[in-house]
Formats: structure tokens, sequence, C-alpha cells
């Protein structure tokens, strides 16, 4: 889609392409990268973190993640050494990257066990007229057990 022009003739400055604001709301881990530099770590500063708790990651790589400018999600190790460069939890960065390159978004479920988390994350990728169907039959269950405590 081209940007859309003003009646002068210039391009909007509020307008964002489409292909633009699609990469830029996929940029959860290279905006966790950015607000570590942001806050005052350089790219070799982040890159010895990770090399001190015994991950390997170049500054480069840490400059590429940090413009969206990666192709594909890093391996495991390397997320590992993401979280060691930015000092946040292993969990948030894996978040951060399923967000950023499998479009993935969950509300994080707490106090349930794993069964509890897959039949969640079943329904949430459902059509809306098959999850409709799924929450009358769990409702339905509930209604039954409710029934059969009186």
């Amino acid at each position: 889609m081209a940007a859309e022009r003003t009646r002068s003739g210039s391009q909007d400055a509020t307008h964002i392409p489409d292909r633009l604001a699609r990469e830029m709301d996929r940029d959860e881990l290279s905006r966790m990268v950015r607000e570590a530099n942001d806050s005052g770590a350089s790219y070799q500063d982040m890159a010895d973190r990770a090399a001190g708790a015994g991950h390997s990651i170049s500054k480069p790589y840490m400059q590429k993640i940090a413009t969206n400018n990666v192709a594909s999600s890093p391996s495991e190790d390397r997320l590992e050494a993401i979280a060691a460069a930015i000092g946040k939890p292993i969990a948030l960065v894996k978040r951060a990257a399923a967000i950023q390159w499998l479009g993935y978004d969950a509300t994080e479920l707490s106090g349930y066990d794993d069964d509890v988390r897959i039949i969640v994350a079943h329904l949430a990728g459902m059509e809306p007229k098959d999850r409709k169907k799924w929450l009358a039959m769990i409702e339905a269950a509930e209604k039954a057990d409710t029934e059969g405590d009186r």
C-alpha cells in the first residue's frame, strides 16, 4: 500500500504503510534489546554479559536483533545468551521471540497445570463458532456438577 498523500501532495507523516506497521507490531524481542541499549548498555556490554554467564553472542548479532534485522527466530542457545545479555528471565525472552517471529500471543495462566494450558491454547486457536460450541459444553458440565452437589 502506498503512503497516503495530503492535499498539498506531501506524504502524511502520521500514516504508516501496512508492511512497516506489521513489522513494528512484531518487534517484541528487538524492543527489549533496544531498551537495554537505551538504558546505557552498549551492544558490546551485552555480548560481554552473555559471555560472563557462559554464553556466546556477538555485538553485531545484538545490533541485528535490536534493529529487527534477523530473518528467523534465534535458536534456544541464542535466546539464553540474549536473556543473559539483557538481564531478563529466559521465559520472558522466549515469549518475546515467539511473539516477534511466530505471531504468538497468549495470556499467562498461573495456578494451573499443563493440561489446562494446553486446553486454553487449543481453544484460542479455534474459530469463534467452534469456541462457542466448546464454551456451551463446558458450561453444561459445570451446571451438571453444580446440580449434582445439591
